[in-house]
């Protein structure tokens, strides 16, 4: 149990990382969306096939993953990029672990899970935590980006739960971003006009696609079989808190009342879920 909190607690790190990397090449013009999109899945895949190759099978890796899991990473990265060029970071998570939560929580009780009345407690708390710390920056968000985030935030949902039960998470995801490569590579071709990286940019999407995406993902897939879908939802609103907390550390940006209070309400409400919600 104890490796399953250590695993998804480096996975939401990880997530974190990924809107700090991306906000910090595309906010500064260090980066195009349709660039940092490519350098992030192809530095991902490079990155997982060389970790394979080491593990000494990467003959199976090669036959893991999936066309349908591929396309869900692929229209998560290429939505979420595009999407914060036009979203302040507050209204831009809300929309995207909003969206999260509607397409897992609604795809599982589809499918017959039924929450736990602790895991609908937890959630309200957590959730309220999250809109109390954004609200602030709500302000009539341009239409396309906030569509853009919401398909993002619904195919990281189906993506995330594309990986319940499977049984080689690093196979898996070295297959996933191998397969979204040559998806990738269209946008490219189409953008290709208004493509700019510097090497600010380059390394930043090298990050955020060897490290944050590659690894974190492997590692998210891991934690998955632990969680029911519900919990696994709900376990992923910490992260804009943790981009908020990495955004004073590492940006230098003011840590407000607001900031601590809501950190109060998103952990307590995830506590309260996780140690309420198991059986004696």
């Amino acid at each position: 149990m104890i490796k399953t909190y250590i695993y998804t607690a480096f996975a939401l790190i990880a997530f974190a990382f990924n809107s700090i990397l991306c906000r910090l090449a595309l906010r500064g013009d260090e980066a195009d969306a349709a660039g940092f999109t490519a350098v992030r899945l192809a530095s991902g895949a490079v990155a997982l096939i060389v970790i394979s190759s080491f593990a000494g099978n990467w003959s199976t890796q090669q036959k893991r993953g999936s066309w349908p899991s591929a396309f869900f990473l692929f229209a998560y990265a290429i939505c979420f990029s595009f999407a914060y060029l036009g979203l302040t970071a507050g209204t831009g998570a809300l929309i995207l672990f909003g969206s999260v939560q509607i397409t897992m929580i609604g795809t599982a009780i589809v499918r017959g899970e039924r929450p736990r009345l602790f895991e609908w407690l937890g959630f309200i708390i957590a959730a309220g935590g999250l809109v109390y710390l954004v609200f602030p920056g709500l302000a009539s968000p341009p239409i396309v980006s906030s569509v853009l985030m919401a398909a993002a935030g619904a195919a990281w949902g189906f993506y995330t739960l594309r990986g319940k039960g499977i049984t080689d998470p690093l196979a898996n995801t070295t297959g996933n971003f191998v397969r979204a490569l040559p998806m990738v590579a269209v946008v490219v071709v189409i953008s290709l006009a208004s493509i700019h990286l510097s090497t600010r940019g380059l390394i930043l999407a090298i990050l955020s696609g060897a490290i944050a995406s590659g690894i974190g993902y492997t590692v998210w897939y891991a934690a998955l079989k632990h969680h029911t879908a519900t919990r696994a939802a709900i376990l992923q609103l910490p992260v804009p808190l943790l981009t908020a907390v990495f955004g004073v550390l590492l940006l230098g940006e003011e840590a407000t009342a607001r900031l601590w209070i809501a950190a109060a309400l998103i952990l307590g409400g995830i506590g309260f879920t996780i140690f309420r919600g198991v059986p004696r």
